[in-house]
């Protein structure tokens, strides 16, 4: 049984503190407006300028955020607790709230460095550490500016992106549930569920055509994820059953195989560890759902281990991977 101990959260800890304020390699999501708009990432982005791209950046610091509340005696603390005092600061954030909220900007990081951020903004909300009342009303506006960018934009999507990658709804959805639950917005709430609702409810016998050669989400897996946070127990159960007539049977039969990462120094064939940690995650949160009596609980148990233990040795040792993956292992470990 994988579980997420003092070890690894301190292997964890030290991999996001080494990439957070890592400027370069820097991939930018960078509209420009005009000629003065050519800078580097620090100077676009005083906050989440490291990790390669900015929405890896939003969820380094929420995994180091939630590894400081799960393990306030790590080693690492310290060094954790002045990372966010000199980052999480108003005057930085103003600059990344400025950026993101000109017009021509609508669509950045939608809308996965939107659920990220408000996920970090959650986080932090319910965050024992007194410092972290300092950091919560720091990070507001920005988290406040993308609460309104979903409550704009869901109502006018006809249709999800069920892709693997950062543009899955599915996903968006779920980590943006988890904000609105912590601050009792309940009009985020009810709009990101209509939004489920709408484009899933219906859905029936996922063929599980996964993956792709750059997935790091089941559209299959994240789909039940989200349905799960949305709907009642035993409404969940009947869609739940629907949606996955066959599993008892292990079918569909690709979201039991762990996806196989030829090259993992070639970023998009790197998301597939992502992948394998994200089903995982997936797995175990849908386990849970199930009576200990029905034999899908223990596919999906298993299932969960198989993945995490085809990706979990390789969240380090290289950089095209080990500026993300960490925050997935930790999805899955803290499930």
């Amino acid at each position: 049984m994988f579980t997420l101990d003092a070890r690894t959260a301190s292997h964890f800890a030290r991999l996001a503190l080494a990439h957070v304020r890592r400027e370069y390699p820097n991939k930018l999501d960078h509209v420009l407006l005009d000629a003065t708009d050519i800078c580097g990432p620090r100077a676009l982005h005083p906050v989440f300028y490291g990790s390669f791209d900015w929405h890896s950046c939003v969820h380094g610091y929420w995994m180091l955020a939630r590894l400081l509340r799960r393990f306030p005696a790590l080693p690492e603390q310290a060094q954790i607790r002045a990372l966010f005092d000199e980052q999480l600061t108003a005057a930085k954030v103003t600059a990344e709230v400025s950026y993101a909220a000109n017009p021509t900007r609508g669509g950045f990081e939608r809308p996965y460095g939107w659920a990220w951020l408000l996920k970090l903004a959650a986080e932090l909300e319910t965050h024992p550490a007194a410092e972290a009342v300092g950091w919560r009303v720091a990070l507001a506006p920005l988290a406040r500016l993308f609460s309104s960018r979903f409550g704009a934009f869901l109502p006018k999507a006809t249709y999800p992106i069920r892709v693997g990658t950062h543009f899955n709804s599915a996903f968006a959805l779920r980590l943006a549930l988890d904000y609105a639950r912590t601050m009792h917005d309940t009009a985020l709430e009810r709009t990101l569920c209509d939004a489920a609702t709408r484009w899933y409810r219906d859905d029936r016998a996922c063929q599980g055509w996964e993956p792709g050669g750059d997935d790091f989400l089941s559209s299959a897996l994240m789909e039940a994820t989200c349905m799960h946070a949305v709907l009642l127990p035993a409404a969940f159960a009947a869609w739940f059953a629907a949606f996955l007539p066959h599993l008892a049977e292990r079918e569909p039969a690709s979201l039991f195989t762990p996806a196989i990462v030829s090259d993992r120094s070639d970023g998009k064939i790197a998301h597939l560890d992502g992948l394998n940690l994200s089903r995982a995650w997936c797995w175990r949160v849908l386990a849970t759902t199930m009576m200990p009596t029905d034999p899908r609980r223990s596919l999906a148990r298993d299932a969960a281990s198989v993945h995490l233990a085809a990706s979990l040795p390789h969240v380090s040792g290289d950089y095209m991977g080990e500026h993300w993956l960490a925050t997935f292992a930790m999805l899955a470990l803290d499930a």
